[in-house]
């Protein structure tokens, strides 16, 4: 159920872009982690340990790579989600990615989770082939949740009614295709081969189930980039229609996780 910005640039809606800190508590309470297969891969496909997490957000990623063995640093537009990652001792420099400046520093991976489409798919790509040592590697990487179709329509049926002017594209819910955020990767890709200085890219991805109650799911609508930015008032009448098509199911639901990988190899 990905939830970005309407039409083909979601880098640049800034409002929904750095909308996330408004509850940075509850951002990292609720957003699950990555599957530790994607982490070992990617750990495993670098030549190094030194690692680059771009829209490091709370640190959620960062703290896995962390725990493997690697030494990270993280970029992060946003100063308040910054300071909560810094305090779980990963280090964060505050900047658009675009616009940062390594100072010289090389690494071995770079990681984004979901983030990288919200920076520009070329000149991001541009800056990670300048901070990436020869042979490291890019990877970005997202969550694709399925809730139930009775939870999903909830949401896009009040979404749709009570926020119809929204940058974020709920008009329908699909199920999971069979290449999630397919579009999305496709224009990753290109902007790595417009930049130049990689190989050719190669996607993965990972299928896992988590089962949710209706308190932990309404606690982890709100960090979802179509309501982050939403009046209150507005964001509690959605969540009480979803909450109600929950109660209808018995209180709990499955959801069905797809972790999609986009990787590509510094040349």
């Amino acid at each position: 159920m990905p939830t970005l910005p309407s039409g083909q640039e979601p880098h640049r809606h800034r409002q929904a872009a750095e909308s996330f800190g408004v509850d940075v508590e509850r951002y990292d309470r609720t957003r699950p982690a990555y599957p530790p297969e994607l982490v070992e891969h990617l750990i495993a496909a670098a030549p190094g340990r030194e690692t680059l997490d771009v829209g490091v957000g709370t640190g959620i990623e960062a703290r896995q790579f962390h725990a493997a063995g690697c030494h990270v640093l993280g970029v992060e537009p946003d100063e308040r989600m910054a300071e909560f990652a810094r305090q779980s001792g990963i280090a964060v420099e505050v900047a658009k990615f675009e616009d940062w400046e390594p100072a010289g520093h090389r690494f071995d991976l770079l990681v984004s989770g979901q983030a990288w489409h919200w920076v520009d798919p070329v000149a991001g790509a541009a800056k990670a082939a300048e901070v990436l040592r020869p042979g490291g590697l890019f990877a970005a990487f997202w969550h694709v949740p399925e809730p139930p179709e009775e939870v999903a329509d909830a949401l896009a049926d009040a979404y749709r009614r009570l926020v119809p002017d929204a940058p974020i594209d709920l008009k329908s819910v699909p199920k999971q295709p069979s290449d999630p955020y397919g579009p999305l990767i496709v224009k990753v890709a290109d902007g790595l081969r417009e930049a130049g200085g990689f190989g050719e890219p190669e996607r993965s991805r990972y299928d896992w189930d988590r089962v949710y109650t209706r308190d932990e799911w309404l606690d982890q609508l709100p960090t979802f980039g179509s309501l982050t930015w939403v009046e209150s008032t507005v964001r509690q009448e959605i969540l009480a229609e979803v909450g109600a098509a929950i109660d209808r199911m018995g209180g709990r639901f499955t959801t069905r996780y797809a972790t999609v990988a986009i990787s590509a190899v510094r040349d």
